[in-house]
C-alpha cells in the first residue's frame, strides 16, 4: 500500500503595503499663513519708514527782510517744503492767504512766517512821498524801516532855507518805492516815490511838516525782529531843529 505524503504549504510571504487616499492640499495651511503675514508686515514697517523720512509740509517763507507793519504782498513769499513734525501747526501752511495781512514784528529773510506774526488788515494808510533819487540809498526797498527827514533845498521849491532838518515821518515800513530810473540817463534830480504806512490822522501833520521841502530817506540798519507793529514815531512839528542825517547819497 503506498502512501501520499501530503505536499509542504508555501510559507505566506510579507504583506504589501497598504494603498492610502492622497489628501488634495490644504490652503489653510499655517506655514502658508504665516509667510503671507510676514511679507505684508513687512511692506507695512517699510511704507510707515518711507512716509516718515518724507514727513514735509509746505510753509510760507519770506523772501527777504521784512520790517514790522508790512503789508504782506504776494512778492513777499515763497512756498517752502520744510519738516516740523509738532510745530508745524506754528507757522502759516500754503492753504492759506496771508496777501493783505499785516505783519506784527518783523521776519528775516528766509524765516518761516509764524501765526502768530500776523496782524489783520491795518487801518494805516500808505502815503505817498516825492523823494529825490540822490535822497534815497540805491537799495531802498519794500519791507525796510525808514525815517523821513525834511530838508531845505531851494532847487526843490522850498521856501524856508534856513537849513533846519525836521524829522517827517519816524520808523515808518515802506511800503514801495516806484519811479526809479534803472537806466544810465537816470539822474539825482529823478523823483521816486516812497510809499509808507502812517496812521490816517497823522497824515496832515506830515504834509505840513514836509512844509515843500526835499525829503531825504534813512534806513534803518536791518529788520528789528523785537520790534512789533505800531504807529509810527509822531512826527515833529516844522521849524523844530533836529540832529542832521547823513547827506544826500549821489
Amino acid at each position: 500500500m503506498s502512501t501520499r505524503t501530503p505536499s509542504a504549504v508555501a510559507p505566506a510571504g510579507p504583506e504589501g503595503p497598504v494603498p492610502r487616499r492622497v489628501r488634495p492640499p490644504r490652503w489653510l495651511d499655517l506655514r502658508l499663513v504665516f509667510g503671507v503675514l510676514l511679507v505684508l508686515g513687512s511692506v507695512l514697517i517699510g511704507a510707515r519708514v518711507v512716509s516718515a523720512a518724507d514727513a514735509t509740509v509746505p510753509v510760507w517763507s519770506a523772501t527777504g527782510d521784512l520790517a514790522a507793519g508790512t503789508v504782506l504782498a504776494a512778492d513777499d513769499l515763497v512756498a517752502a517744503q520744510v519738516r516740523l513734525d509738532d510745530a508745524a501747526g506754528g507757522y502759516l501752511a500754503t492753504t492759506t492767504d496771508p496777501v493783505g495781512q499785516v505783519l506784527g514784528r518783523a521776519v528775516g529773510g528766509g524765516e518761516l512766517l509764524p501765526r502768530s506774526a500776523l496782524y489783520p488788515a491795518s487801518e494805516d494808510v500808505q502815503l505817498a512821498l516825492p523823494v529825490q533819487a540822490g535822497y534815497a540809498p540805491p537799495a531802498l526797498a519794500r519791507g525796510q524801516l525808514v525815517d523821513v527827514y525834511a530838508v531845505a533845498d531851494p532847487a526843490a521849491g522850498a521856501t524856508d532855507v534856513s537849513g533846519d532838518v525836521d524829522l517827517v515821518v519816524g520808523g515808518a515800513t515802506v511800503q514801495a518805492v516806484t519811479g526809479r530810473g534803472d537806466g544810465v540817463l537816470s539822474t539825482s534830480a529823478t523823483t521816486i516815490q516812497v510809499v509808507v504806512g502812517v496812521p490816517a490822522e497823522d497824515v496832515p501833520a506830515v504834509l505840513a511838516a514836509v512844509g515843500g521841502r526835499a525829503l531825504v530817506v534813512v534806513v534803518r540798519d536791518g529788520v528789528d525782529t523785537g520790534r512789533t507793529a505800531g504807529p509810527a514815531t509822531p512826527t515833529v512839528p516844522a521849524g523844530t531843529p533836529t540832529t542832521p542825517p547823513a547827506g544826500p547819497t549821489g
